[in-house]
């Protein structure tokens, strides 16, 4: 990162101590800015982790944003490489899918292990957090912000030059620019919630289940993930619906619990008093697509993250594509030097095409994970795809390569996927396909199509 010394020094908050908070914190500290990040939750450093997480999947477009500042490496140290998902069909041996070529893969880290040493990383650059300190109001047009212990108390006042919002979903800030004329905004909660699980170690320390891949169960209207952590454990979420005849209202005593990892999950029956206690204890969380838009207010406020964009996780997009908003928001700075009106022009007009096309692919994956990964006519079309990519690499890189592997634009892998997808449509009409899938005469098909 090559520091633009145009930048004069700014007082600038930051509210929300998560992991684009704090990434956001040490780059802008780079510029020699002064930085205080505000957060209404206590330090996730001393509190133990409360069941509401997914592990996440830190992928190209993550670490580049890391190495960018300096602490790529340091991050590597607490995740766990997966090259391939490990697909657990009932009635069905294991087998695995590789992500991509040699060397790619995903890196699986616990979202509280990984927030804990950004916020140590942003302190030991000098940012100021404070912790359990809830704000309440921002005035847009002064930078104000308001914070106090409750709504109807005392509120203290603070003054800045620049306030970012990286407060999440249902951000307080965002809240704020909403109540004025002509921003835009939508949310969309899908009838689908989630909930953590764990499988322990075994009793030795090691990993249950293959520690290299990313573990599916799908089952058509419901689905469980698992992603393996460093102490042996795995973090699991089960993904179901919130009401009918299989759904989380459905279940509502321990033996029900029992009997449905038993029938589903067989593989998984070892650990079913943990994942029976795990399922009582830990909340049920929904999942939202928010969409907004302006990002940003004059040259004062903006949002990044999932205050701006809040996606489904099916693609293991959230983190990365808010860690790409503060590289390309950095880069702005870098071209544009203390112009921040044009810098906050520039940033929302780059990201949120790129951020509208990450959710439509998350929302996408999301039915085809659940659905269609153990459909026969699916595994097969993704089976021609494979290996017409191996034998043309230029020619057909997957849509899950070009957002998970690239750094291209997210809008570029929707639009070349959709492509690709028409194509796919026509190949899987031929007459006898299940018969000649991996012939010539399929492969002469779909060059005659690309190069139409």
């Amino acid at each position: 990162m090559s520091v633009n010394m145009s930048q004069k020094q700014k007082n600038i908050a930051i509210i929300g101590s998560g992991l684009v908070g704090s990434l956001l914190a040490i780059y802008l500290k780079k510029y020699g800015h002064q930085v205080t990040v505000f957060d209404r939750r206590p330090d996730i450093r001393n509190v133990k982790f409360s069941g509401r997480s997914i592990n996440l999947a830190m992928s190209n477009r993550g670490w580049k944003a890391l190495r960018e500042i300096g602490i790529e490496e340091e991050i590597k140290k607490i995740a766990i490489p997966l090259d391939k998902r490990a697909m657990h069909v009932n009635n069905s041996p294991l087998y695995f899918q590789k992500y991509g070529k040699e060397g790619e893969a995903i890196w699986s880290i616990s979202r509280g292990v990984l927030n804990r040493k950004m916020i140590d990383l942003a302190e030991g650059h000098g940012v100021d957090f404070r912790f359990e300190e809830k704000v309440w109001d921002v005035n847009l047009p002064e930078t104000k912000l308001y914070t106090g212990d409750s709504e109807k108390g005392e509120w203290k006042e603070y003054d800045y030059d620049l306030i970012f919002g990286c407060d999440g979903a249902f951000s307080r800030v965002r809240h704020k620019m909403q109540r004025r004329s002509r921003f835009n905004y939508s949310q969309h909660f899908i009838d689908v919630g989630y909930k953590e699980l764990t499988i322990l170690p075994a009793p030795d320390g090691s990993h249950k289940l293959d520690k290299s891949s990313f573990h599916i169960w799908p089952r058509g209207e419901f689905m469980f993930i698992a992603m393996p952590n460093l102490d042996g454990s795995f973090t699991c979420t089960l993904f179901m619906p919130f009401e009918g005849k299989v759904s989380f209202e459905s279940i509502k005593t321990k033996e029900e619990a029992k009997t449905f990892f038993k029938q589903h999950f067989p593989d998984v029956v070892d650990d079913i008093e943990n994942l029976t206690e795990d399922f009582f204890k830990n909340p049920t969380s929904a999942l939202v697509t928010m969409s907004c838009y302006p990002w940003t207010y004059w040259d004062k406020v903006a949002l990044v993250g999932d205050s701006a964009h809040a996606i489904v996780p099916f693609y293991g997009q959230g983190m990365n594509a808010g860690f790409e908003d503060i590289f390309v928001l950095n880069e702005t700075i870098e071209e544009l030097g203390d112009d921040w009106e044009a810098i906050f022009t520039a940033y929302q007009e780059k990201r949120k095409p790129n951020a509208d096309a990450i959710a439509e692919l998350s929302y996408r994956n999301f039915i085809e994970m659940s659905s269609k990964t153990a459909d026969p006519k699916f595994i097969l079309q993704k089976k021609i795809e494979r290996r017409f990519a191996e034998k043309y690499p230029e020619k057909w890189i997957p849509v899950y390569s070009r957002v998970t592997f690239s750094e291209r634009p997210y809008a570029e892998a929707l639009a070349i996927g959709d492509e690709q997808e028409r194509i796919m449509g026509e190949i899987m009409k031929l007459p006898l396909i299940d018969d000649i899938w991996d012939s010539q005469e399929v492969e002469d098909n779909i060059l005659e199509m690309i190069n139409k």
